[in-house]
């Protein structure tokens, strides 16, 4: 059996209980009196008591928890305090020293409200370890807030103050006319107080708003970027949950599409965790967030802290993330590699300077012309290609007719009719080859164009986002719940566009390969259904983008080249064929490798 031992706090808990007791029982008015009253009288007398009681327990427990910081967790009124520029407005707030707001002046979203990338979705934390073990948040303490003028710059000091000599301080500079926030963690007079020997931690987190009518749209360029070691830049995945520990971290920006939130610490920092989760589970228009960012590091101690930041806050535009010649520019994805540099070198000063005196959607019109224009050389060398192996194509038929038995004989045969006529199956795929950095680098270029950005052009209203006209009363998966106009036009000029080729190449169906027609059906499809939801600004692009191609072809066709002058230059070129040289070489060689083959492994088996 088990041995209780004695509890002298439990003897003083019953002395007390019943002093208080007896002490009730004597001052308890009589019956009458009790009665004649009503029970509010009776409140009046009982209730000061216990509130006093949970109120000094309070006490004691933010002492036992929190220490020499325990008055600065006692609640208080709740002050706010607008700190704005011309650009930017802040909000901040005593309670936990939090921005609460951040306005870009000038903006809005897609209802035509103010567009605020922080309204009480933010919050930031630094977390500290005491001398006596106490690890505490500045987040519950209550700050004191203070505006003052330093060097031309508006300054406001939000200090979690022991004394006057004694206190953790966020400090915020603003200048009159700017995007970026200088941004200070300081401590003072702490030396005694915070354990110097342990790393403290600092934490932002932020849940990104929708801004734009396609939720799912914006969400794929929503991300957290970062920029570490040399230059180097990466990004968390724009799907699922995401997380990574970075060293030399340079800046961190938790970009909402067309807007961004970017911390540049003034040395760069070891060891940041990074984690992104997105929030959109379909296109309802409830949904107000996008993603969820967080970010935690340490602030190493020596003496007395004091830790600088930049801050920017505002648009995902090049030419402004740019002026600050910090690399942050770079949290702009316009395609890795030569698509990036193409966009970067090319159209985006092209379209710069065409959108500087034209309309929005005439300059995307103009500069796809100039781009156009300047492949038409590749594809005039792709239509020759073309328009020579339909001359050919009656005498592949026969190959293909008189070794349908043998397949590495017929496509030896083939190679060498191609050789002896001076044609290259692959000088067709090679000038579209040519393109595809081009047209990828505007696949990259279009959807992240802050210039489109609520910019109308014919029915569409905003060309960084659907044009819709025509809204569903259901949702269709993977279409929408809307008709956009200018994907189906550019569905149908590459619909129209893949005919002409097909035409033109008249290939016979290969054993083994995919059914062109098919595929001809299905290009188009796919369009029709990728591009429902994307900025219209592309789908513009690559419907008068197609609509040229198509008219460069039929222009080529009728006034600039003659089947039969290519048919007259074939029938030259068989009188005098050239050496296969190169990769029509190799493969030859490979071809008559692979004939040699076939023929010992029959005789093996007779």
């Amino acid at each position: 059996m088990e041995e209780r031992k004695f509890d002298p706090y439990q003897l003083i808990g019953f002395i007390l209980i019943a002093l208080i007791m007896t002490w009730m029982l004597m001052n308890q008015p009589p019956v009458e009196e009790a009665t004649a009253e009503n029970t509010t009288t009776v409140e009046a007398k009982t209730t000061p008591a216990p509130v006093q009681l949970t109120d000094s327990i309070v006490q004691l427990q933010n002492q036992a928890t929190y220490g020499s910081f325990a008055d600065l967790v006692q609640p208080r009124a709740e002050k706010r305090v607008v700190f704005e520029n011309q650009s930017l407005s802040f909000e901040f707030t005593n309670k936990g020293g939090q921005m609460t707001k951040a306005h870009l002046k000038g903006y809005t979203n897609y209802l035509g409200e103010p567009l605020n990338l922080i309204d009480n979705n933010q919050r930031i934390n630094f977390r500290f370890t005491t001398l006596d073990g106490r690890t505490l948040n500045t987040e519950d303490l209550y700050f004191s807030i203070n505006e003052t003028q330093e060097q031309g710059k508006k300054v406001l000091w939000l200090k979690a103050a022991l004394n006057s000599s004694q206190y953790i301080a966020y400090r915020y500079a603003l200048d009159e006319n700017d995007f970026m926030l200088d941004f200070s963690i300081q401590t003072q007079g702490l030396q005694t107080v915070i354990n110097q020997n342990i790393a403290q931690e600092f934490n932002w987190e932020l849940q990104a708003f929708r801004n734009s009518r396609s939720i799912e749209y914006e969400n794929r360029y929503t991300e957290l970027t970062y920029g570490y070691e040399e230059e180097k830049v990466n990004e968390l995945s724009i799907s699922g949950e995401d997380d990574e520990l970075i060293n030399e971290l340079q800046w961190i920006g938790y970009k909402q599409h067309f807007f961004n939130s970017i911390l540049i610490p003034s040395n760069p920092l070891n060891e940041v965790a990074l984690t992104s989760k997105s929030l959109v589970d379909d296109e309802s228009l409830d949904q107000n967030y996008t993603k969820q960012y967080t970010t935690a590091f340490a602030l190493k101690n020596q003496g007395e802290l004091n830790h600088t930041f930049q801050w920017y806050f505002g648009p995902s535009e090049y030419k402004t993330l740019a002026k600050y010649d910090l690399g942050i520019e770079k949290s702009i994805n316009f395609g890795w590699g030569i698509f990036g540099w193409i966009n970067k070198s090319v159209f985006i000063p092209l379209f710069g300077f065409l959108s500087s005196f034209l309309p929005f959607g005439i300059a995307i019109i103009i500069m796809t012309i100039i781009v156009r224009l300047a492949m038409s050389p590749v594809t005039y060398r792709s239509y020759v290609s073309q328009i020579k192996m339909k001359v050919l194509k009656p005498e592949v038929d026969e190959i293909t007719k008189k070794y349908k038995d043998d397949a590495v004989k017929r496509q030896q045969e083939t190679m060498a009719l191609y050789n002896k006529a001076g044609a290259n199956p692959m000088s067709g795929c090679l000038p579209a080859l040519l393109q595809l950095p081009v047209f990828y680098a505007l696949f990259s270029f279009f959807p992240v164009a802050f210039a489109l950005r609520q910019k109308s052009f014919l029915w569409a209203d905003d060309l960084s986002s659907y044009d819709s006209v025509y809204e569903l009363p259901f949702n269709i998966p993977f279409y929408g719940d809307h008709i956009s106009l200018f994907p189906i036009l550019a569905s149908v000029a590459i619909f129209f566009y893949t005919m002409m080729t097909m035409g033109q190449q008249q290939a016979p169906q290969q054993p083994g390969m995919p059914n062109m027609k098919f595929i001809m059906y299905l290009m188009p499809l796919m369009m029709l259904f990728f591009f429902n939801n994307y900025a219209s600004g592309l789908s513009l692009y690559y419907f008068v983008s197609n609509l040229l191609t198509i008219i460069l072809m039929l222009v080529i066709k009728n006034f600039v080249i003659s089947e039969d002058k290519i048919f007259a230059q074939i029938e030259e070129n068989k009188k005098k064929p050239k050496k296969a040289g190169g990769f029509t070489a190799r493969l030859q060689k490979a071809m008559e490798e692979a004939e040699k083959q076939q023929r010992a492994n029959q005789k093996r088996k007779r």
